[in-house]
């Protein structure tokens, strides 16, 4: 079984000192909060080609990160289409290689 938790205060994702997502409204699976998309500053997000698949979840697909001139290859992913069990992620972004989650 895996865990959602809803979490209702103020979360930040922040790369090379700008936050690059801030929501009240994070889900978080797996111990990774997934933000909703509105709440991204979609002037850092590049589309990345790069794709995993997740067994319980499905396929994920990537942005890269482009901030104060440098770059995080794959440092966002998403679901476009999660499986049943994941649905609660759909339309939200989660992170990782370097990106700091923080209240």
């Amino acid at each position: 079984m895996h865990r959602r938790i809803e979490l209702e205060r103020e979360m930040k994702a922040v790369w090379n000192g700008e936050v690059v997502a801030e929501s009240n409204n994070t889900v978080v699976v797996d111990g990774n909060h997934y933000f909703p998309a509105d709440s991204i500053k979609s002037e850092y997000y590049l589309e990345s080609r790069r794709t995993s698949v997740c067994g319980w979840k499905g396929t994920a697909n990537y942005y890269s990160l482009n901030v104060n001139g440098q770059s995080n290859a794959d440092a966002a992913w998403y679901y476009a289409e999660p499986k049943d069990a994941a649905k609660q992620i759909r339309g939200h972004i989660a992170f990782w290689k370097g990106v700091t989650v923080q209240p």
